[in-house]
């Protein structure tokens, strides 16, 4: 009894200390301090040309769509475009440059931001990116800036962007604390993965199953950073090049230069917070459909089964508890287990760190970009 009562005080009195330092939630009737603002493609002249459709953005063509001075934090971005060119998701970029740099903290594929990344529009939720009926886009992420916040889009297309509409909702600040993590997101691509081997027809054959990774050699990079921050999340689109199910890969995280991975996951269903194959493996309580669920920090919103040509969409987020890093951090994940399958990835890192930030990968050039399966050999069905 003794051991109960010991532990509810321990246990009251761990709570207590926790709730003294937590930062507290302003209650919605609690007023603030800060002035709203907005960056809008409104028609300034008063007329109804809101998206801008007398001055359409054309090939080739960057343009600025918003610029501000802080410091402020931008808290939610809606954007929505007119534009029947075929994956314009993928040839369309969008860049975000804080307090002045000369390279941008966010570069991706307009569709990948939001976790469009195989040129299609879908609809889902999260808690910080949605996409709503029609081409509605969504985000949350808050991003502060101290001096100055820019965004832009270009053009990679063959035709002229009739229209782009946006809202980007943002607070200004008489002043943010010194030591804000700057938002980052950063897009990468493997069309497809490079796979050890194509003599394969199911994932679970001993000479695949047996093989061992512990270096994480040939891993998928999701993201590198240098510097003080904390990871938050990924967005994952992929297109299967062969069959039997993609996600035997675990996630392996590296912290501060180390060698050897921090934390290390059981496979790519589970660091998504999904099992058994999303409905496949042979244990499917749903019988032959195939689910799909988008819930606040996890989901599976795109479920194309496991043959070959299988289309999918993956995300986590960790706001419950980022993956800090006070020096460098590599996010990775396997491609099949130690690394034996070919299928396209495509992906976009989300974090926060202070500045600067290393300079990312050279952005693939926009026909490289666009998602088309690959003639890989191996095998082209599942086994469910």
């Amino acid at each position: 009894m003794k051991i109960t009562v010991y532990s509810l005080i321990a246990f009251l009195f761990t709570s207590a200390i926790y709730a003294q330092n937590k930062p507290a939630e302003k209650a919605i009737y609690e007023l603030r301090n800060y002035t709203s603002e907005r960056i809008s493609s409104y028609d300034t002249l008063g007329a109804n040309d809101d998206g801008n459709w007398k001055n359409k953005i054309e090939p080739g063509e960057t343009r600025t769509i918003g610029e501000v001075q802080g410091p402020g934090i931008f808290k939610h971005i809606w954007m929505t475009i007119a534009s029947n060119e075929i994956d314009h998701l993928k040839k369309i970029v969008l860049r975000m440059y804080w307090d002045g740099e000369e390279t941008p903290s966010v570069e991706t594929p307009i569709g990948d931001f939001f976790g469009l990344g195989l040129g299609r529009y879908f609809l889902y939720d999260s808690k910080f990116l949605s996409v709503g009926s029609q081409r509605a886009l969504n985000a949350s992420f808050p991003m502060p800036f101290q001096k100055s916040a820019k965004v832009t889009i270009t053009n990679d297309g063959e035709r002229a962007i009739d229209a782009f509409y946006y809202n980007i909702d943002w607070e200004k600040h008489n002043s943010l604390p010194e030591d804000i993590g700057y938002f980052h997101a950063q897009y990468r691509q493997s069309q497809p993965t490079d796979g050890w081997t194509t003599d394969w027809k199911l994932n679970g054959e001993p000479e695949i199953n047996n093989k061992t990774n512990t270096s994480g050699e040939g891993n998928y990079i999701i993201m590198e950073a240098e510097g003080k921050g904390h990871f938050i999340g990924v967005t994952h689109s992929l297109i299967q090049n062969q069959g039997d199910w993609w996600g035997e890969g675990d996630e392996m995280i590296y912290i501060d230069g180390a060698e050897e991975p921090q934390i290390h996951g059981t496979g790519a269903e589970d660091y998504y917070l999904g099992a058994w194959c999303y409905g496949g493996c042979g244990i499917n309580p749903f019988g032959n459909a195939k689910p799909t669920f988008d819930y606040s920090e996890y989901g599976n919103p795109l479920n194309g089964g496991d043959d070959r040509g299988a289309q999918w969409m993956v995300y986590r987020f960790h706001s419950e508890s980022p993956v800090t890093f006070n020096k460098s951090i590599k996010m990775t994940i396997e491609h099949g287990h130690a690394n034996h399958r070919s299928d396209n990835y495509y992906t976009v890192g989300y974090w926060y760190q202070v500045e600067p930030h290393i300079d990312f990968p050279e952005l693939p050039l926009v026909e490289d970009r666009i998602p088309q399966l690959q003639n890989i050999e191996g095998p082209t069905r599942g086994k469910n």
